[in-house]
């Protein structure tokens, strides 16, 4: 196989790449565990000085590590600079708190001291190239462990930039590497006794195989997977500011975020405005190449994803559905210049009148489609937004603090935001529950899961 980078707005081959060989994977291992049984007795002042640099680095090349972005996985290029600035907060939040987080904790009896564990596998997705990894790499980093990164395989000149940006911020060579490998490479990463941990964002089979993998060989693994997170609307809702919340939470990345707003849960009393508005502002949306400034969504990253989202929402409306906006992708394609057209582009679309048993109730909509769903009572808002396997995010919007008590304590998911869209803060731990995932990313329980709590007393 060959690993490729492709212009996903308009199929131009940038780079072909081959993947490491088993005897290349043996020696960036060798050198990682060479380098970690240093670097593991190295300062929290030391680290943090090198995760400062790195920072700086990213903020001075966000155009250019932004523009790569852009070119390889398609989102806009002020999402993409955006998303590098991200990089370097959290690569500032660990150098400023990792030594706090990590601190021995002492009681009468005795005190626990966080150390670090060794090698850890990153095995990342493409939607957010930088992010993904560096929120894993930054506490990971910090704690002293080092990392090898197995990115997804249609952003390779992206991995080797992240590679990039720790040599030139100085930390020691090999604590952080990049492996160019086929996902069929992965599985001896895993097994090797070197690699102590895994972090895996992507996919629930995705997810399964490699958590699969890691038990079978008794390793620590992360997983944040997928998601179909529900946006309820209450009646007492600002519709002002859910509105337009509600396109941005559902368009952020092209519509290609685990949690994004995907299932929007109206009460009846407002679901008429509510579903207007919304239809207004998507009609207003610029589908075209990313790198303008004036386009608001840019193509699907793989024309597989592009392949799925059609697939869903032609299922949903041979069912029944009603596409009150979009769902014609060669009506879209006949926009747009003849050098896009051979891009991956998919029309903004909202879905509503969706019957039970079509691909909606169950399966994430990797794309740009809103599914609108309407109820008659908090009720059966909470029962339909736990009626999936997923339970990565939720919103909810409310001025009444009864209910917004409620959505709080009853809504099964990692995260729940009350007024406001659900995004990742350094500062807050970030995960699923249910099919959407295993453990905490960011925030002080992001760095203690890839450490050794070892209980110390001493007589």
């Amino acid at each position: 196989m060959t690993i490729k980078s492709v212009n996903p707005a308009t199929g131009n081959v940038y780079k072909t790449y081959s993947p490491l060989t088993s005897a290349e994977i043996e020696e960036c291992l060798t050198v990682g565990e060479t380098q970690f049984q240093q670097y593991r007795w190295s300062s929290f002042n030391d680290r943090s000085v090198w995760l400062c640099a790195a920072a700086d680095y990213l903020e001075d090349h966000t155009d250019i590590l932004g523009r790569i972005m852009t070119q390889e996985m398609g989102k806009p290029l002020a999402a993409a600079i955006a998303e590098v600035k991200k990089c370097a907060w959290v690569c500032r939040h660990y150098a400023e708190n990792g030594a706090d987080y990590l601190a021995d904790e002492r009681s009468d009896v005795g005190y626990v001291r966080y150390q670090p564990l060794g090698i850890i596998l990153a095995v990342m997705p493409w939607n957010y190239p930088l992010w993904q990894v560096f929120r894993l790499a930054a506490p990971a980093l910090m704690a002293g462990n080092a990392v090898v990164l197995k990115h997804a395989s249609n952003v390779p000149k992206c991995a080797l930039s992240i590679e990039q940006v720790f040599q030139k911020a100085g930390f020691p060579d090999g604590v952080f590497q990049t492996l160019l490998i086929g996902a069929d490479q992965a599985a001896a990463v895993i097994a090797d006794e070197r690699v102590q941990g895994v972090s895996l964002t992507g996919s629930g089979p995705a997810g399964s195989q490699v958590a699969a993998l890691a038990g079978q060989h008794l390793k620590k693994v992360v997983l944040e997977l997928g998601g179909s997170d529900p946006f309820i609307v209450m009646p007492s809702a600002d519709l002002d500011k859910a509105v337009e919340t509600a396109v941005k939470a559902r368009l952020q990345n092209n519509g290609q975020s685990c949690i994004a707003a995907k299932r929007f849960i109206l009460v009846e009393q407002i679901a008429d405005e509510f579903e207007a508005r919304l239809v207004e502002k998507y009609q207003t949306l610029t589908v075209g190449d990313p790198m303008q400034p004036e386009t608001d969504i840019g193509p699907l990253a793989t024309p597989a994803i592009l392949r799925d989202i059609r697939k869903q929402v032609h299922a949903c409306l041979i069912a029944g559905a009603k596409a009150l906006v979009g769902g014609n992708v060669e009506k879209l394609k006949a926009s747009l210049p003849p050098e896009l057209e051979l891009g991956n582009f998919y029309p903004p679309t909202i879905l509503s009148h969706i019957p039970p048993g079509t691909p909606a109730a169950q399966e994430e909509f990797f794309g740009p489609v809103a599914l609108i769903f309407r109820v008659q009572d908090l009720d059966e808002a909470i029962t339909l937004a736990n009626s999936t396997h997923f339970g990565l995010g939720a919103s909810g919007w409310t001025q009444e603090s009864a209910e917004q008590q409620r959505l709080i304590n009853e809504i099964d998911a990692g995260a729940i935001f009350i007024n406001g869209m659900v995004k990742s803060d350094p500062r807050l731990p970030f995960g699923g529950i249910k099919r959407s995932g295993i453990g905490r990313e960011l925030g002080r329980h992001g760095i203690l899961e890839f450490v050794n709590a070892k209980t110390v007393c001493v007589g």
